[in-house]
């Protein structure tokens, strides 16, 4: 069990710049670099028989449902704790991220307790959902079925989309669960918390498991005095969220809207807000690349050593993988998924926005388990460790490099919308595939150029110097 440290961020279809839906996440680790990698998982490759590596959790076969879809995969490559796929865009243009490690507290954990046996996990949703759905609303049925019936030894949120609707689920207790539609017109942040607050039972757009309301009832859980506030119901507000998960919300919610105001530490940040304009891809990119800038908690700022190490930014060395799952509404279906993904903290890498109704991936995003610098995670990895020596410096030169590689990536898509228009079935499939091995190689040959110029930079500022001029 590792990936504990996500940052999911939801954009609904009205709330975004071009109308896509977009659901992202940080998929963060431990101290033990984690390699990820990006698969295409067709249909012959879906498990017939699934065992947790983690729990030892059997499923049923007839669980496993017949005729799964083809779907993008960004799993850990060494396989040691299972496949965690993460995130991923079915043939039918359904996304689905999972998952955000959530809190919990002892009132819920005495009631239905997290499977001390058993159970699935992070490492087990994606590859137990995703083939099997056709809108964002089936991912919530799907996973609610799973949860009832083989339950979870840890707590987990997690995201659906479709062209048209983004469902987020978060997990309670062992086997209970409650889901919520984002409305189109709003955004959500999501750290390491409960983020589900205001909940109506029964309503359109809410959804829960069966007995969660008499449960609430027969064991006084709910603290205020009306309605339900599923946070304070089943979620934490301790000193570690005041540190660790409030301040990501409190600055991605003032980014997005200046006003918003308040303090890093604040317990009670909303689930859904609006931001005071369209939100783009390179908005969720910048806040998932954020360091508390212009704030005395920039790592890489001027603030005193204490004020730096207050908070936990978004982005940080344990960043291992990051993706927005695009479902574009101005396009035809067949390129309508779009998979952005990125390896490595995200202060020092760019996101790719890689067709997904593809057959293959780039031979640079198959990451091996082991360091290899033809390899663009292992590349990243490598440009980062560097470029945190001296942010000032290397900084500029990765901000150039990033504005570079997103603009030839947007020309290599808008040339291939039009292409792609004329296309279908194999021929269709070639050009996608086409276009993201053109987009990988154009950024992994730029990143080496970035590396290429930040050795050139640091070479006068290396410690370990001396001139005759001294």
């Amino acid at each position: 069990m590792k990936q504990t440290e996500c940052t999911t961020i939801l954009v609904g279809k009205d709330a975004s710049l071009d109308g896509s839906t977009m659901i992202a996440r940080s998929e963060d680790g431990g101290r033990t670099i984690i390699p990820e990698g990006f698969e295409v998982i067709t249909p012959d490759k879906q498990p017939k028989h699934y065992e947790s590596v983690i729990s030892h959790q059997k499923i049923d076969d007839e669980d496993l449902l017949a005729n799964p879809l083809r779907y993008t995969s960004a799993p850990d490559v060494s396989g040691e704790s299972g496949i965690w796929a993460a995130a991923g865009i079915n043939s039918d243009n359904v996304a689905m991220t999972a998952t955000e490690t959530i809190t919990t507290n002892s009132r819920i954990q005495g009631i239905d307790p997290l499977t001390a046996e058993g159970g699935l996990g992070e490492e087990d949703f994606v590859t137990l959902t995703l083939p099997y759905l056709h809108s964002a609303l089936d991912g919530v049925k799907r996973v609610s079925y799973l949860l009832e019936k083989y339950g979870t030894y840890e707590m987990n949120g997690m995201a659906f989309a479709d062209k048209d609707e983004i469902w987020y689920l978060e997990t309670i207790g062992g086997h209970h669960w409650i889901a919520r539609r984002i409305p189109d017109d709003a955004y959500v942040i999501a750290p390491n918390r409960l983020n589900i607050d205001e909940f109506h039972f029964g309503q359109e757009g809410f959804m829960a498991s069966n007995d969660l309301e008499d449960l609430i009832a027969e064991y006084h859980l709910n603290p205020d005095r009306e309605g339900y506030n599923m946070r304070h119901i089943f979620g934490s507000s301790t000193i570690k969220d005041a540190h660790y998960n409030n301040p990501r919300a409190w600055f991605v919610h003032n980014y997005f809207d200046p006003e918003f105001g308040g303090k890093p530490s604040d317990q009670d940040q909303p689930f859904i807000c609006h931001a005071n304009r369209k939100i783009s891809i390179e908005d969720i990119e910048w806040v998932e690349s954020s360091h508390y800038q212009d704030t005395p908690y920039d790592p890489y700022g001027t603030g005193t050593d204490a004020e730096k190490k207050t908070f936990r930014s978004i982005a940080l060395n344990r960043n291992f993988e990051t993706h927005i799952l695009q479902v574009r509404n101005d396009v035809p279906a067949e390129i309508a998924g779009v998979q952005w993904l990125a390896f490595g903290p995200n202060s020092f890498n760019c996101m790719v926005p890689f067709y997904t109704n593809i057959s293959t991936t780039p031979a640079s995003y198959q990451t091996g388990a082991k360091f290899d610098l033809n390899k663009i995670f292992w590349l990243n990895k490598l440009t980062a460790q560097l470029g945190d020596t001296n942010f000032k410096v290397y900084g500029e030169l990765e901000t150039d490099f990033e504005q570079k590689s997103q603009s030839e990536c947007h020309m290599i898509q808008h040339e291939t919308d039009k292409k792609a228009k004329d296309l279908s079935g194999q021929e269709l499939t070639d050009l996608l595939d086409q276009a993201n091995q053109k987009m990988a190689d154009q950024v992994y040959n730029n990143t080496i150029e970035l590396l290429g110029n930040m050795v050139d930079e640091g070479h006068s500022l290396m410690t370990l110097k001396y001139d005759l001029l001294d």
